[in-house]
């Protein structure tokens, strides 16, 4: 008779080896701590990824009638809202490419920001393409379940180190607990990077985020050309947080 025993979920990581996901995620928090914290400087206290931040500050806008402010912050948390929407459909649509081309996207639009006109104070222009960035950056990478790995924000990443150390001393911890500490010491060092670089050089400190961006790509750029289907730059994976019956979208192929 056969074992009744239920069949391990399937691995819908992207990239499916930790050995290229953890070390992508480490350096993508890094440089949104960077970003982060020289738009915070750089536009007056406008977080560029931190959005709870400027949900707060809305509400606050909002309660002093201050419409110039409220202005500002909803349109930078609609930007970023509409990057996470189209980093989401051009991972699907990029399959086993995904890794490459959001960096590529990503850098491009770092790289924009600098370019743009600074717009006014309700409406920053000059920001937006930056925030447009880090939103895409969170549809880069997902976890075993299929989730979109936090890149941007670390949050959600101190709530689950946390309830991981207690499943830990439960023995049910997930797979996933190990990263939140890293990518928390990734993204704090990236902010205090940032600050110091925004402080010495001003809003041209934008180009180090975007070159590291570059650099990230051009790495996952050379991986999927050697190794093409790899684990190293591919996966079980559908759309980043699609329903758990959604068909994968980037597929690893055996050795």
């Amino acid at each position: 008779m056969a074992g009744t025993g239920t069949e391990a979920p399937a691995d819908k990581s992207f990239p499916a080896s930790a050995s290229t996901r953890i070390p992508f995620a480490v350096a993508l928090a890094a440089l949104a701590g960077c970003a982060d914290s020289i738009g915070f400087l750089e536009f007056s206290q406008l977080f560029m990824s931190f959005m709870s931040g400027n949900t707060t500050r809305f509400g606050v806008a909002v309660a002093s009638q201050d419409w110039e402010n409220v202005a500002r912050v909803a349109s930078t948390i609609i930007v970023f809202c509409l990057g996470a929407f189209l980093g989401t459909l051009l991972a699907a649509l990029f399959g086993r490419w995904r890794l490459a081309a959001l960096l590529i996207i990503e850098a491009a639009l770092l790289g924009l920001g600098l370019l743009m006109p600074w717009g006014t104070f309700a409406y920053p222009l000059h920001a937006y393409p930056i925030v447009l960035a880090l939103g895409l950056q969170n549809a880069i990478l997902q976890d075993e379940g299929g989730r979109s790995i936090a890149l941007t924000y670390v949050t959600g990443a101190v709530v689950r180190f946390g309830t991981g150390l207690a499943n830990l001393m439960l023995g049910t911890v997930a797979s996933s607990f190990w990263i939140q500490a890293p990518l928390w010491a990734g993204l704090s060092s990236g902010a205090v990077l940032g600050g110091i670089l925004q402080i010495k050089y001003g809003e041209t400190a934008f180009l180090f985020p975007a070159a590291l961006a570059a650099l990230l790509a051009l790495v996952a750029v050379v991986l999927t050309l050697a190794k093409p289907g790899s684990p190293l730059v591919s996966g079980i994976s559908p759309a980043p947080d699609a329903a758990p019956h959604a068909k994968p979208v980037a597929k690893a192929v055996s050795a």
